[in-house]
This record gives C-alpha cells, structure tokens and sequence, in this order.
C-alpha cells in the first residue's frame, strides 16, 4: 500500500463546530489531517488547543495564520457572517479550504464562493457531512428500489423546543434555525425531490428562542416531476414528529433515529383488476367495493448497503485532494 501523505490541517474558529466537532473528528485521522494550527480571536481558547493537541501553531489573525507555508488545507469554522470572506481569503492564500455550513448568509455571497470556485479549481470543499447521514443514504436506497412505488410526497421534520439564547437567535449574528438546520435540510428536500425544483412555498416565525431571529420555518417544494417535499426545521415544537416520512403509490415509510418502519404493498400479489363506477352506490356499505390487498409491514434498522458515516466525509475530502 502507498504511504499517505498528509494534510497538514488549520482549523478557524474553536466554537461548537471547529473545537467541538472538527477536532474529535480529525483526531483519529492524524495520518490523513495532521492538526498543525489553530486560529481564534480568544487567547484562552488557543491555550487550550496546544494544551490539549500538544504541538502546534496559534494564531490570533486570520492573516498571519494564512502565510504560513506549513499549512494545506484552512477549515473555517467562524461565525456565519465571515464564512464566505474568510474562505476567499484563504483561497487567495493558495490554500484548500473546507467551510462549515451555512457556506453564506447571503445569495450574493454563494455566488462568490461559486466564481472562487471556478477561479481556484478543485480547492473549495462544503461541509454538507449531512448527506453521509445513515438514516438519508437508507431511505434514498428505498425509493431507488421501487417498492413504494411512485414516490408523490416526502415530509422532513427536525423539532424540539428550546430557549435559546446563543449567539445562533440572533440576525446580526447569521442566526435563525434556516442557517443552522436549514443547509443540512434544504439540501436533503433538493436531493430527495430528483427534479429541478418548480415552485417554492416558506413561512418563517419566532416562537421560543429569546433572540430576534427565526426559531421555526416551513419550506414546500414542489419539483417539475410533480414530487412534493414538506419540511419544517423548529426549536418551538413541544411534539415531534418522524424525522422523515416517504409516501409512495404501492407503500410509505417513516424514520425516527435508528428505526424505519416500511409498509407497502406485496409485490408477489398481483392487484385485481378495478375500474370507477359512476353508479349510485348502496345505500348501506362502505365508499366503494372491498378490495384485498396484502401488506407487508416492517420495521427495520436503518443500515445503508454503503454505510459510512457524516464524519466520513473527512474521507471523502482527503481522496478528492489527493
């Protein structure tokens, strides 16, 4: 087997995303993601990195940190606001550069990213890791699978209720639940819609969290193949629902963690053949005339033919660059 030749790896911003996911994720890739810098504007946060890391570089700018000749790859893992600058810059600088979610709070801004892209080819990496989810890959392999039939609706729920008052409920800050949650979810709707997308609904409201930003959002997508994607991303929801609900002509299923519960027709039944009446019906009875149908109802584990993983993503990254 080649040697790996590493990446030596800079992480900005020690937050929730950077100190608290980048780091545990990229400590057993050390052959692949030496971390070799740090960057933050809290000095006690960059202490506490080359405590913990051991051997390493701090820097308080994003500059100086970007002159350094013994880094690869610059993850950005500041506030919201400074995401697409800070990838620019760090373009600029020659380096890879993989940015944490929301790529931009602006429109304007993902367009920048996307001519920076094209201006430094094969060096802006997103982390969407959310389409390595184990529970999204399983139910994508379903519908590819045809045992629910045409697939006409797909709900997405993501709901709690919780006070927040982090800097993530306020505007000024990139705040709102369709910046946290909404990258991961949007980008599922799109992907589970398989069509170019031809009419958008959304409703954003503030219920519980004590900041001036949005707390919980509903988003329809309706795509040219006439599939329809519901999804609502709430931090005001004291019920929850299936984190994913597929409805299909021949079956449906639902998703809560670990667990799928498939119900759908037998596929080794054939259907009697039916057609509608016009007729007046009886005047006791049903709406319309028995029909036998054989179901088959199970509940699984969700478990992808390709398991792999969102922290596998890093995998994924390391491949593309090398």
């Amino acid at each position: 087997m080649p040697a790996i030749t590493p990446i030596r790896t800079a992480i900005v911003g020690l937050g929730r995303a950077g100190w608290g996911m980048h780091v545990p994720e990229l400590k057993p890739r050390q052959d692949k993601f030496p971390i070799v810098a740090v960057c933050d504007v809290d000095s006690s946060r960059l202490a506490r990195a080359a405590e913990t890391l051991g051997t390493l570089r701090t820097y308080a700018k994003l500059d100086k940190l970007l002159a350094d000749p013994g880094i690869d790859l610059v993850t950005i893992a500041t506030y919201s606001p400074d995401h697409t600058a800070h990838a620019l810059q760090a373009l600029k600088a020659g380096k890879y550069v993989f940015v944490e979610k929301p790529i931009a709070t602006t429109y304007a801004d993902a367009r920048r990213l996307k001519a920076a892209a094209a201006k430094y080819p094969g060096k802006l990496f997103l982390r969407h890791n959310r389409r390595l989810e184990p529970a999204f890959q399983h139910i994508r392999e379903i519908i590819a699978s045809g045992v629910l039939g045409k697939v006409y609706e797909i709900k997405l729920r993501r709901l709690g209720y919780q006070r927040r008052d982090d800097w993530q409920t306020l505007r000024k800050c990139g705040g709102g639940q369709l910046n946290n949650w909404g990258p991961h979810i949007v980008d599922h709707a799109l992907r589970l819609l398989e069509s170019p997308v031809a009419d958008v609904w959304s409703d954003l409201h503030k219920v519980a969290a004590v900041g001036d930003a949005e707390d919980h959002l509903k988003i329809v997508v309706r795509g040219a193949n006439g599939r329809i994607v519901d999804l609502e991303i709430s931090g005001g929801a004291a019920i929850g629902e299936p984190e994913y609900l597929v409805f299909g002509s021949k079956g449906a299923l639902s998703c809560s963690g670990n667990s799928i519960r498939l119900r759908h027709l037998d596929p080794a039944v054939k259907l009697a053949p039916r057609r509608a009446k016009a007729a007046s019906p009886p005047m006791e009875g049903g709406f319309g005339s028995p029909d036998a149908l054989t179901w088959i109802d199970t509940t699984i584990p969700v478990s992808p033919k390709t398991p792999c993983g969102m922290t596998a993503i890093w995998d994924f990254l390391f491949d593309s660059i090398r």
